[in-house]
């Protein structure tokens, strides 16, 4: 008998059956013949002979009479609906006390519902976010689990053995929370992604005017040696380096970029909670510009052709600028899922969070490595002095970057955003009170006063 099962052989499904073959384990792996997909099951294990402890199987009864009880079953298909027509199709054929794991991308409400669905007939049922690419899968990807802290140890020794390792040695693993929270960390950890891509593609757009792809790659890669080094910053030194023939792949790639929604989600989210996320949502947007092509074209030609304005970039200053804005992206992110912890009572761990994000991530960087220890003391970025110090001692030079920006008529989504974000956060201040005048002028929605305690409420009769 199977110790646990694999439904979907997708890239991801494919990579992390491997993952789990390797870790010693009697695997069952099945995957639907319709579609196209007739194949599949057979040409993954002639491709994977090495692997002689996993079985396939393209009958889904013969699959889950495989797999030994409790039954441990992990779910790699695409999110959506699709999720749910597989549930339809696995609840009826198992037992009380087995397991299944969505291991997709899927919404965290959805989990919720899903969680709540099986546990009705006696299923026990984890959403894991699984963060890392096909790569990540087969070596070592972060995984966040939610869901009954019972139902996880029940699988903890097989997910926390094929997930990466921190700089200690500890797996990036842990168990997240109640129903939907680990699909809903995960879904944060997206937004942060977005941003931290838009960032350094805003970067790549200011430092073109005048230097060169190879020119702007010996920047990152001196970057990436210190504080500021990530995932992310690495795969794009080696995307400004990579030729085809005499020219750059990057030259020749459209300016069109995609999203799958996860993006749009944490800004949903952080519009149902009521807090602000205003980085993420930019660089969602910054997408949704990016595909307007032909009218960009056509918007383009309507001005007067201008040659790039020349300036002198200080280097110095642009990496102290995209130190800051990475920090206040955390901030948002880490705030939001606080937010949500308190909300809806999850209790969530953000040091372990930090942890896990350290390795085997798309967005592990250094950065996650400080931030797991000062998450130890409090919960807010913004409490924490090494955090502070820094944003406050390097808000001029992106101060300096956002006047250059707008000189070379290069737009800075996320840079603004975060410079913003900081001016309000650190301003007494705000012409709220005006928004405030304007919504009780209108509608009588009443309003606090500076000279009265908060707990009172005023109208006045405007005209």
């Amino acid at each position: 008998m199977s110790d646990f099962g694999v439904f979907g052989l997708g890239v991801m499904g494919s990579s992390i059956s491997l993952n789990i073959a390797d870790k010693g384990y009697e695997l069952s792996v099945f995957n639907r013949t319709d579609g196209g997909e007739e194949a599949i099951v057979d040409r993954f294990l002639s491709t994977n002979k090495h692997s002689e402890n996993i079985h396939g199987f393209t009958n889904l009864k013969d699959f889950i009479a495989s797999i030994a009880r409790p039954r441990k079953i992990l779910i790699m298909i695409k999110a959506g609906p699709v999720v749910d027509l597989v549930l339809n199709k696995l609840i009826p054929l198992l037992s009380s006390g087995d397991i299944i794991i969505d291991g997709g991308n899927s919404h965290y409400l959805d989990t919720k519902k899903r969680f709540e669905l099986a546990q009705s007939h006696g299923i026990e049922f984890i959403g894991a976010g699984i963060s890392g690419g096909e790569e990540g899968a087969r070596k070592g990807p972060s995984i966040m689990p939610g869901g009954k802290r019972e139902s996880y140890k029940l699988v903890a020794d097989i997910l926390e053995s094929i997930a990466a390792k921190d700089d200690f040695g500890k797996t990036c693993c842990t168990y997240i929370g109640p129903e939907g929270s680990g699909h809903f960390i995960k879904m944060v950890h997206n937004g942060i992604e977005y941003v931290e891509m838009q960032l350094l593609a805003e970067l790549y757009a200011l430092m073109s005017i005048t230097m060169s792809n190879e020119e702007i790659a010996k920047v990152f890669e001196n970057w990436n040696q210190g504080p500021l080094s990530s995932y992310l910053l690495d795969i794009t030194i080696q995307i400004l380096r990579k030729k085809e023939g005499d020219k750059y792949l990057l030259d020749l790639i459209l300016d069109k970029a995609g999203n799958k929604g996860t993006g749009s989600w944490s800004s949903k989210a952080a519009f149902d909670l009521g807090i602000p996320n205003t980085m993420m949502s930019s660089a969602v947007f910054a997408r949704y510009i990016s595909s307007f092509k032909t009218s960009r074209i056509k918007m383009a030609d309507l001005l007067d052709a201008q040659d790039p304005i020349k300036h002198d970039l200080d280097l110095r200053s642009l990496e102290s600028a995209y130190e800051f804005a990475r920090l206040v992206n955390h901030q948002q992110g880490f705030k939001l899922m606080q937010l949500a912890s308190e909300t809806y009572k999850w209790e969530l761990n953000f040091s372990d969070i930090a942890r896990i994000w350290s390795n085997g991530c798309i967005i592990k960087s250094h950065l996650m490595n400080s931030l797991h220890k000062e998450f130890q003391c409090c919960d807010d970025l913004f409490d924490m002095d090494l955090v502070t110090n820094d944003l406050i001692k390097k808000e001029s030079a992106l101060r300096e970057m956002l006047m250059l920006g707008l000189n070379c008529r290069v737009s800075l989504h996320c840079f603004s955003a975060s410079y913003n974000y900081w001016v309000d956060m650190t301003t007494k201040n705000l012409p709220a009170n005006l928004i405030q005048a304007q919504r009780d002028f209108f509608g009588a929605h009443t309003y606090q006063r500076v000279d009265a305690p908060e707990s009172e409420y005023y109208h006045s009769q405007w005209s």
